[in-house]
């Protein structure tokens, strides 16, 4: 087995498995510290809205220094608010250096340019995301800060 399939194998078995063992948080709660998903792979954003809170997707990768630097916002918002709820969406596969614009969850997302918000409303219903003429998503995020 070369080990690009191997690596991809043991990734996939490594995800099913947490849950099992309960080292992985459940989606549909508020973990202490932001979720981290995706990892390259197309993604059902609903499975990680958590009922009665505002959810904020940060699609972001690790080559991206604007992503990098507001990361710490991020996981502050997520800490203190307990109406709020952030989700990174890594749109990075694993074997890819740089930022994986090619990957199936930036494709499935339509990605143009990261950080790029998705934020649903308590209720599970979208309610604002960045578009490439308007930043709103952002903007809502970013008050939060304050």
């Amino acid at each position: 087995m070369n080990r690009r399939l191997f690596a991809r194998s043991f990734l996939l078995a490594v995800t099913l498995a947490l849950p099992a063992i309960g080292l992985a948080a459940d989606p549909k709660t508020k973990s202490p510290k932001p979720l981290r998903v995706a990892f390259g792979q197309e993604i059902n954003l609903a499975d990680y809205l958590v009922p009665g809170k505002t959810t904020v997707f940060d699609f972001t990768s690790k080559y991206c220094p604007p992503c990098v630097a507001i990361a710490p916002d991020l996981e502050k918002l997520h800490a203190t608010r307990d109406d709020i709820v952030v989700v990174f969406v890594d749109i990075n596969r694993p074997e890819t250096k740089g930022i994986d614009w090619k990957s199936p969850v930036a494709v499935q997302h339509g990605m143009r340019s990261i950080p790029h918000f998705k934020i649903f409303g308590p209720d599970g219903k979208l309610i604002a995301e960045d578009t490439p003429k308007d930043a709103k998503a952002r903007q809502m995020v970013t008050k939060w800060f304050k």
